[in-house]
């Protein structure tokens, strides 16, 4: 590929406006949708104070951004030319692919080769938002001493808890034992358990100050495998254990500030606690839902009015015409997001809980479902001989055992739909931040079934701090550890959800507190990060 041709970067710009934009922030988000919806969302935010914002992304992910997306004043994407992974030569042993190594660390490369020469074009940001899972690419930026500013996808309490859980040394907690984490709510305390909440099998990002060995930005690998957590963890077995530093303290450390998916009301103490310990401006300026989200409560959302819309079996209004034949929060709806999900062992359990029960039910199932490994949509096109979707779990016999009373989706579903029926009545989720603020914004109870990371944490905020849901619990085993999910658990959690009228009256309450639009305090801190950034570029 030769990263000198310029006009392989396909740069769409709006034509011109009479107004003159303030100056030029770049954003450059993860690759999973998770972390593109929020990025999108915050570039027409920042938009909207007269800054040119360029969102910079592979090319594989041009088909997941709306074609509306850069018709807005002074929002710009930047495509970096994508070859497609290609798997290894078995017979030669040589890799294949014009870079060495694995198909995620492949990407990575193309993307730093991409973004140097995006850069070279001439445009100069007064800085660059960078997703703190993009950070081996910081030194690019600061190579040419543009400001960077790391921006989390997730929410504040996820942080807040990995560093206080890191400086109060929980390692040694015994069964049955809690810690109190100085600064944070009593309700957040550390157990015995959170030693055991490891990954299950999807992304991690490597553990490594940015630029990693390949010196000048270069990339390091990252991990991807069938890790299940579990007491240790570190530099080469995971996860940082609970006694090791919190990988977003390096991803972070030479930034200018830090941007968080959140807002004052629901993580206020914990976007305090993050500017104490780091000594930086910390900014909520969440959570980065389509502004029709925010203009729209109390009605019924279409997912296709904001999203760009993918493969499934059901229409959108299919779904919706099955929703309005349900009573009022009569269903569950059941999506794991789309890079993570429970085992194939686990989820042949919930078929179990929802074939025995008589609950109103949606369960959307991605492709790869139970699978561990790189989701196919980081990666985009894989070359292969196959043309074959990728394969998963799938509940074979399910629709026919529960006939109308439930809806099986695979593929993509209209979430935010779903959430603001009024027929949907509870969520039984992983508790990725995004999907947990679209829940509460719609005031939707949670269930949460987290698998990794961020989302034992967002499950702790949702059922502990807010109290707007309950985590599914499996107890313990002999030996002191969480045994495995089966469909007890899974019976009693839906129903306790569905049931508990505490809980439905506390997350309604909560919704009613966005139901003016996108929240004032984050709305205030976009305006103090842009007179920030402005500051900085007039100093120098």
């Amino acid at each position: 590929m030769d990263m000198d041709n310029n006009n392989n970067i396909k740069k769409r710009k709006l034509e011109s406006t009479a107004m003159v934009a303030a100056g030029d922030i770049f954003v450059l988000p993860f690759f999973g949708q998770g972390h593109l919806n929020p990025s999108m969302e915050l570039c027409r935010n920042i938009s909207s104070h007269n800054f040119n914002v360029t969102l910079i992304i592979p090319s594989h992910l041009s088909s997941s951004i709306p074609s509306n997306f850069s018709d807005q004043s002074f929002i710009h994407v930047a495509e970096i030319p994508f070859a497609p992974a290609s798997p290894p030569d078995s017979g030669s042993g040589k890799e294949a692919g014009p870079f060495r190594g694995s198909p995620l660390e492949q990407q990575n490369k193309q993307m730093g080769e991409g973004i140097k020469a995006f850069l070279s074009t001439g445009t100069r940001p007064v800085c660059v938002v960078i997703d703190v899972m993009m950070s081996w690419s910081k030194e690019i930026f600061v190579d040419q001493k543009i400001p960077v500013v790391s921006f989390s996808t997730s929410g504040a309490a996820s942080s807040a808890l990995s560093y206080a859980r890191w400086k109060a040394k929980i390692g040694d907690l015994k069964p049955g034992e809690t810690r109190e984490l100085p600064g944070l709510p009593k309700e957040m305390e550390a157990t015995y358990a959170d030693l055991f909440k490891g990954p299950r099998g999807r992304p991690q990002r490597p553990n490594r100050p940015a630029g990693g060995p390949e010196g000048n930005g270069g990339p390091p690998g990252a991990r991807f495998g069938p890790s299940r957590g579990g007491r240790g963890g570190g530099p080469r077995g995971g996860p940082p254990g609970p006694d090791s530093k919190p990988r977003w303290v390096d991803e972070v450390d030479g930034s200018v500030a830090l941007l968080i998916n959140t807002c004052d009301r629901l993580e206020r103490l914990f976007i305090d606690y993050l500017a104490e310990q780091i000594k930086l401006p910390v900014w909520g300026v969440g959570p980065l839902l389509p502004e029709k989200f925010w203009k729209s409560a109390g009605s019924v959302l279409h997912d296709r009015d904001m999203r760009s819309n993918r493969k499934a079996n059901y229409t959108e209004d299919e779904v919706f015409q099955w929703l309005e034949s349900k009573p009022i929060g009569s269903v569950i709806y059941i999506s794991f997001g789309s890079e993570v999900g429970p085992t194939i062992e686990e989820y042949k359990e919930l078929a179990k809980a929802l074939e025995e029960s008589e609950q109103h039910f949606i369960w959307v199932i991605q492709p790869g479902s139970g699978k561990s490994g790189i989701p196919k949509s980081f990666l985009g096109p894989v070359q292969t001989d196959s043309e074959e979707e990728e394969e998963g779990y799938y509940p074979k016999g399910l629709d026919t055992k529960v006939g109308k009373r439930g809806m099986i989706i695979t593929g993509w579903a209209p979430q935010l739909l779903i959430l603001s029926h009024p027929s949907t009545g509870g969520f039984l989720s992983h508790c990725g931040w995004n999907s947990t603020v679209e829940a509460i914004g719609r005031g939707v109870p949670i269930l949460g079934w987290p698998i990794r990371g961020d989302q034992f944490d967002n499950a702790k905020l949702v059922a502990k701090h807010l109290k707007i849901g309950f985590v599914i619990t499996s107890g313990v085993g002999e030996d002191g550890k969480p045994r495995k999910i089966n469909k007890s658990d899974i019976a009693a959690g839906v129903e306790r959800l569905m049931s508990d009228e505490v809980v439905h009256k506390e997350a309604k309450k909560l919704s009613e507190e966005f139901e003016s639009g996108f929240p004032v305090s984050s709305v205030s801190c976009l305006g103090a990060f842009v007179e920030f950034i402005s500051q900085k570029q007039t100093d120098e």
